[in-house]
């Protein structure tokens, strides 16, 4: 089982919204220095909902060639469409990905068995492991834990991404799901309990800027090491308010720029970070000891 601190990857853009495949390439390396358990390309954070079918696919595949098997990589193949998402798990496959990250259908707001059935005919279609993920704050559907765990008997389903926040709903699932199937969270500012709890994982965003002490902090909470998680996450907690400031990835997008990682490209309809949250990024950014 994958554990630790995975990183929902950023997606670099020149300013004129072109991906920058030079610049992501030094972004994996600068996780797998630094003990990034695992790298999600092209998630929501990098931009999925932006990125056209082939973009997609070529950033998947730049991640995988970059890595070249020194760290797990996870591909985003989520959609509001059970076809699309069907045809990126197909070209995970084929780019060589070790799994797949697949939201909860956006917009459409599909029932408790809609969702069932759509993450089932996408693990029935292609044989790749599937992450589910449930990020309600962003697709307005909530996948309840019971439809997590009528999905977790389904073959080739091997975790969920929990993006709720709740601890207590976390740890109802944790106390009721197969041992084999993960859980990581969603939400860096409850990730420290949430591991504590039972939790196998983050996937992240902070880790996107502060991936040593994010990996540090989670082996820390997975041990059940509570001091050294508290005192480690303690130096985080400005980044995981700040980060989500603005909708990500914008701020975690300039963090990166201001540490000279990335240029400044995001593609409409976001747009670059809102001046006046600058002292309150560059306070976490120090608060991490990033700077």
């Amino acid at each position: 089982m994958l554990t630790g601190s995975l990183v929902a990857l950023v997606t670099p853009m020149s300013t004129d919204g072109r991906v920058d495949f030079e610049s992501l390439s030094r972004l994996v390396d600068f996780h797998i220095d630094n003990g990034t358990s695992g790298i999600v390309a092209v998630g929501t954070t990098g931009e999925s909902a932006t990125l056209a079918v082939d973009e997609h696919i070529a950033v998947v595949e730049a991640v995988i060639k970059q890595a070249k098997g020194r760290v797990k990589v996870i591909a985003g193949t989520g959609a509001n469409s059970t076809a699309e998402a069907i045809e990126l798990a197909a070209h995970a496959k084929q780019a060589g990905a070790d799994m797949t990250l697949s939201v909860v259908p956006y917009y459409n707001k599909p029932t408790q068995e809609g969702m069932y059935r759509h993450f089932r005919a996408i693990a029935e279609s292609v044989d790749i492991p599937v992450i589910l993920y449930n990020v309600p704050g962003r697709t307005v559907a909530d996948m309840n834990n019971d439809t997590v765990l009528r999905l977790a008997e389904v073959p080739g389903i091997i975790g969920l991404k929990d993006a709720t926040g709740d601890i207590g709903r976390a740890c109802d699932l944790i106390s009721r799901v197969p041992k084999n199937f993960a859980l990581y969270s969603g939400d860096d500012a409850t990730g420290m309990a949430f591991m504590l709890c039972g939790g196998n994982g983050v996937i992240s965003v902070t880790s996107n800027v502060a991936p040593k002490l994010m990996s540090q902090m989670c082996a820390a909470a997975i041990a059940g090491n509570a001091a050294l998680a508290r005192e480690l996450n303690d130096k985080l907690q400005g980044l995981h308010k700040q980060l989500f400031a603005e909708p990500n990835p914008i701020p975690a997008k300039w963090v990166l720029q201001e540490l000279g990682m990335i240029p400044a490209g995001i593609r409409l309809p976001l747009h670059v970070m809102s001046d006046n949250l600058r002292p309150q990024l560059t306070a976490a950014m120090k608060q991490a000891e990033l700077i």
